[in-house]
C-alpha cells in the first residue's frame, strides 16, 4: 500500500510538472519546476528504497529460516533417538544433551524359530503341537553421538536460536497427548519469528507473523512436533527442508 501511495503521488506530481508547464507564467515556471523534480526524486528513491528492503527483509528472512530448521531437525532426531532407548520424549535440555553423549543404540538381529507350544501339546494329551516365535539377539551397542553427529559437537549448542539474541533458546516441551487409554509420547520445539528476526524492521516483521502463503511458513513461529497430536514434522513447506550431508 505505502509502495502503492508513493508511485500515485508521483505520477500526480508530474501532472503538476506538465500544468505548470502549459498555464504558469514563465517568472514561475523554473523555481517550481525544479522544486517538483526535486520532489519526483525524492518520492521515487523512497519507493526504490521501500522495494529493496522488503526484498532484502525476504532474503535475510529465508536464510536465517534455514538455519532454525536445521536446529529443529537436529532436536527432532536427538529426541527420537532419546524416545526409542527411554521410551519417551524430554523436555530437557540437559538430560538430552547428556544422552547424546552418554547413550547408545543397540544393534538387534531378529529371526523366527519352531518350538513346542507345551500348553497346547499338555492339553491335547501329549500330542505334540509347534508354535511360531520370534527371537531377538542383541548383537552390539553403538554410541548415539556418532549415529547422529559423527564428528560434530553441534548438539552442543542445538538449543540455541540462530540469529536471535544471546541466549535464546528453541522452546521445548514433551509430554503425552491422544485419548484417554491410548495416550502417547510427544514433543515440540518452536522458535518465535520476532526472537529469529528481532533487528529487522518492526513493520515488516509484524507482516510476516500474519502472514499466509503455501510456499512460506506460516504463522508466527517456526515448530517442530506438537503437543495436541502425535507428530514429528515441521511446520514448513518442502522448499526449507534440509539437504542431507
Amino acid at each position: 500500500m505505502i509502495i502503492i501511495g508513493v508511485i500515485v503521488v508521483i505520477l500526480l506530481t508530474v501532472g503538476i510538472v506538465w500544468a505548470i508547464d502549459n498555464y504558469i507564467p514563465s517568472k514561475l515556471k523554473a523555481p517550481l519546476t525544479i522544486l517538483l523534480w526535486i520532489l519526483i526524486f525524492v518520492l521515487g528513491y523512497f519507493t526504490f528504497m521501500s522495494v529493496y528492503n522488503e526484498i532484502k527483509f525476504h532474503n535475510i528472512k529465508q536464510d536465517r529460516y534455514a538455519a532454525v530448521i536445521k536446529k529443529l531437525v537436529d532436536i527432532r532426531d536427538s529426541e527420537l533417538a532419546y524416545k526409542e532407548v527411554k521410551g519417551d520424549f524430554t523436555g530437557n535440555y540437559d538430560s538430552l544433551v547428556k544422552f547424546i553423549e552418554t547413550g547408545k543404540f543397540a544393534i538387534i538381529e531378529r529371526r523366527d524359530s519352531t518350538v513346542i507350544d507345551e500348553e497346547k501339546t499338555k492339553a491335547y494329551g501329549g500330542i505334540k503341537y509347534t508354535k511360531e516365535i520370534t527371537i531377538v539377539d542383541t548383537l552390539d551397542f553403538v554410541s548415539v553421538k556418532d549415529s547422529l553427529f559423527k564428528q560434530s559437537n553441534r548438539y552442543k549448542t542445538m538449543m540455541n536460536i540462530p540469529f536471535a539474541k544471546e541466549g535464546t533458546k528453541f522452546e521445548l516441551k514433551a509430554g503425552m497427548a491422544g485419548e484417554e487409554g491410548k495416550k502417547l509420547p510427544v514433543f515440540e520445539a518452536v522458535a518465535w519469528k520476532k526472537d529469529i528476526l528481532y533487528d529487522q524492521p518492526k513493520e515488516l516483521v509484524k507482516i510476516e507473523e500474519n502472514a499466509f502463503s503455501v510456499e512460506e511458513i506460516n504463522g508466527d513461529a517456526i515448530k517442530i512436533g506438537s503437543m495436541e497430536e502425535v507428530k514429528i514434522n515441521g511446520n514448513w513447506p518442502k522448499v526449507y527442508d534440509p539437504i542431507k550431508d
